[in-house]
């Protein structure tokens, strides 16, 4: 599988679970949210470090942006 299709694997996959985030505070929206966009990123520069690695800068920064 390439990296174009794990992106768009894990773009469609954050559809889904950014949906089921009704019961969420504002703060854990934006942790997930983060993290799913980290983890795109991380998949499109490529290998699954960089995936790892985008999701966890991306769920800290959510998490951050998510506190204002």
């Amino acid at each position: 599988m390439n990296y174009q299709h794990t992106a768009s694997i894990l773009a469609i996959s954050a559809a889904f679970l950014i949906g089921g985030c009704s019961s969420m505070s504002r703060q854990e929206v934006s942790t997930v949210t983060g993290a799913t966009v980290g983890a795109v990123a991380g998949a499109v520069v490529g290998g699954t470090a960089a995936v790892a690695a985008g999701a966890v800068v991306g769920g800290v920064v959510g998490h951050e942006v998510g506190k204002k």
